[in-house]
């Protein structure tokens, strides 16, 4: 069965009906014209050269060569095989701390830096699981929606910043319950939402958020990103300088481990601290193998695209639409196709 990858290209197709109006209504202002000259029927006789039904025919030919290329970028695809796999795996929320002191580089590149190359690892691992993401500052958005396209979950990481949220300050309560609403509604599968912050919290209600989630069969796993010692850290696109206070001292954001510690520790999980080594990476991958693993169908469907097809097509039509001329042709004279 002939189906088609984009679709919307096929409202294209009006401008077929639309150059059959414009065709209809310059013959006619043609004839108009013509008729201010004489008799039409006198006028064709001497103009015996002149064929209306080679026009028409160049016509039909260049709207059917135009609709064939409008199938072409549409891509149609033809159905040749179903495959039905059983699959198992867990679901994954990922919340991301995207507070301006993620910028901090006591872990390196940065700290920020440093939680998205191990989410792309860790996304890498990944096989038959679903993974979404969340950023959170001040509030938490869902970057992306929980998904089994792990390509997309690594382009949308991507493109994470402190500039994805416009709100500063470090609100993960929101992040937790953003992510607790966002698994699918599947039973017996292990739901695991992972805090990757530097732990300061300055809006409160983590703990409680928490245990929530941990009261609704999620797991919390957090994530410290830093060290205990702490570094100053620059805000791009604000002078260069190390960010400073009210008072003019520069801010050394520290990470807070103690509160790291007590969240997982509500939300069921672990906590697991990530400085310049990959011991983070290791870790994590062993607590998520712990979560069961639901088992699901999943049916891919395989197409051919058919594309080139319809691309040759149009070019045999434009082609033979070419060659035949409006006129009649002195060296085929007495080959007679368009009249009687």
């Amino acid at each position: 069965m002939l189906k088609f990858a984009n679709p919307e290209y096929l409202y294209l197709l009006l401008i077929i009906p639309l150059m059959i109006g414009l065709k209809v209504l310059m013959d006619f202002r043609q004839r108009s014209k013509l008729r201010k000259y004489g008799d039409v029927n006198l006028l064709k006789e001497l103009m015996p050269e002149v064929s209306a039904k080679r026009r028409n025919l160049k016509f039909g030919l260049l709207l059917a060569a135009i609709a064939a290329a409008i199938f072409m970028i549409a891509r149609p695809q033809e159905g040749i095989a179903v495959d039905n796999q059983k699959r198992e795996g867990i679901e994954a929320l990922i919340c991301i701390d995207v507070s301006n002191s993620m910028y901090a580089e006591d872990v390196q590149p940065s700290r920020l830096d440093k939680a998205k190359m191990l989410v792309s690892k860790l996304v890498d691992g990944f096989d038959d699981d679903k993974v979404g993401l969340v950023v959170f500052a001040g509030q938490a958005f869902t970057q992306l929606p929980i998904t089994t396209d792990f390509v997309s979950a690594k382009m949308f990481l991507d493109q994470i910043s402190p500039a994805s949220v416009q709100d500063q300050g470090t609100n993960i309560q929101d992040a937790i319950t953003l992510a607790s609403n966002s698994f699918t509604t599947q039973k017996n599968v292990g739901k695991a939402i992972i805090i990757i912050t530097d732990g300061e919290d300055h809006e409160g209600g983590a703990i409680e958020a928490a245990k929530a989630a941990a009261g609704q069969g999620m797991t919390v796993f957090v994530l410290g990103v830093g060290l205990d010692e702490g570094a100053p850290f620059k805000i791009p696109g604000e002078g260069g300088d190390y960010k400073k206070d009210e008072e003019g001292n520069v801010v050394v954001t520290k990470l807070n481990q103690d509160m790291c510690r007590e969240l997982a520790q509500a939300g069921g999980g672990a906590y697991i601290h990530v400085d310049n080594s990959d011991s983070a990476q290791e870790a994590l991958a062993k607590q998520l193998d712990k979560l069961a693993k639901a088992k699901f169908a999943v049916s891919f469907a395989e197409y051919n695209e058919q594309f080139a097809v319809f691309g040759w097509i149009a070019l045999l039509l434009l082609l033979v639409e070419m060659i035949i001329m409006e006129k009649k042709n002195p060296l085929f004279k007495n080959i007679k196709l368009f009249r009687k």
